[in-house]
């Protein structure tokens, strides 16, 4: 479960990354003569849209239109109450809601004079806006992006660094306990470090290493941690003893 505070470190991740990466996108556009990107998004689904602009939904689904000669757009159900969070940490200036995400779009289309679309993933889509989008008069088009640069390997690596101080300076503390006990003093650690979303797995030692389900830990056992950091996730697995 998402924690309830989202914040962007400006220090950590320079808003001149993101103008690095809309500049590629943009270019990608460009090269195919298209005045702008869809990018879906949500909770299962955010690291395109993370990557692009920092936005990280809740429970919520959003479309990102990256236009090629303007600022991006995001369209998106959530209250207006949140549109002054959502701004201060992504780099949105405009954000409209979309109660019905795609007519939405197409009212936006319509207003640019847009005639065509690229979409990053377009089979990816969900059915309820991949149907009525591609039955739209705007034309659609795959478009594929590399998602991969210096500032996205290293906050994957700080959230693995992470997961592996903690699980190294916290495993000894779970001996005796419950797996759900140990998992609660866990979470703790993790949500106080600034992990946004959080899984733990526990297995019992002994020649077939199995769940632990409720169990009290013995002397020898492992967690599993994936862990989410400023929206780039990570997963390390460490024993007890070491």
């Amino acid at each position: 479960m998402k924690r309830g505070l989202i914040t962007w470190d400006k220090s950590e991740l320079p808003p001149s990354v993101f103008e690095a990466r809309l500049a590629r996108a943009r270019a990608a556009l460009a090269k195919r003569d298209l005045p702008a990107l869809l990018v879906y998004s949500d909770v299962w689904r955010s690291n395109e849209g993370r990557h692009l602009t920092n936005y990280m939904p809740y429970w919520n689904r959003s479309l990102i239109i990256i236009p090629r000669e303007q600022a991006p757009v995001l369209l998106c159900g959530l209250s207006p109450r949140v549109y002054p969070w959502i701004k201060s940490v992504t780099v949105f200036e405009e954000i409209r809601p979309a109660s019905k995400l795609v007519p939405t779009l197409l009212q936006l289309c319509q207003e640019r004079g847009w005639t065509k679309l690229g979409v990053l993933d377009l089979l990816g889509l969900p059915h309820e806006i991949h149907s009525p989008l591609v039955a739209s008069a705007v034309e659609v088009s795959d478009v594929k992006l590399d998602l991969t640069d210096d500032a996205e390997i290293a906050m994957h690596r700080r959230a693995a660094q992470m997961a592996h101080q903690i699980l190294v300076a916290e495993l000894p503390k779970g001996a005796g306990l419950t797996d759900y006990q140990f998992c609660g003093l866990l979470e703790r650690a993790f949500r106080r470090a600034g992990a946004e979303d959080l899984v733990l797995l526990f297995s019992t030692g002994g020649p077939t290493p199995r769940p632990a389900s409720g169990a009290l830990l013995g002397d020898k056992y492992s967690v599993t941690v994936a862990l989410e950091y400023r929206g780039h996730w990570a997963r390390v697995t460490r024993g007890c003893p070491r």
